[in-house]
């Protein structure tokens, strides 16, 4: 899967995705670190990419403004659960595809997660 990841996500995440095999960029390698949050998802939209962030205030920009409408996986946890989240991300993206996961709001914490199609 292709995915765009915020600042806010924890290097350790972005490596794992990757160990995964997927297809992550950052907002930092994309020069992006200080976008707007409407930006961020406007770039992963068009280059279709799901974005995964920690940040709680795009679950509501993507509900409010449908042209924004795109894939996003919110991460809640701290740092000591992060194996646990980890977990429970993989288990979100074998149990789901690609083309389910780029409509929908994904809530990710370390014991469950929550999808809500947009």
């Amino acid at each position: 899967m292709k995915f765009l990841a915020d600042q806010d996500i924890w290097k350790t995440t972005i490596d794992q995705l990757r160990k995964w095999g997927h297809d992550i960029i950052t907002a930092q390698e994309l020069k992006l670190h200080t976008a707007s949050d409407e930006t961020l998802l406007n770039v992963a939209r068009k280059e279709h990419r799901i974005f995964i962030t920690r940040d709680k205030d795009f679950g509501e920009l993507v509900f409010l403004k449908e042209e924004l409408s795109y894939g996003v996986i919110l991460l809640r946890s701290h740092p000591k659960m992060i194996v646990e989240l980890h977990n429970e991300i993989h288990l979100l993206l074998n149990e789901n595809d690609e083309k389910e996961l780029n409509s929908s709001f994904c809530v990710v914490e370390p014991d469950k997660y929550r999808i809500r199609h947009l």
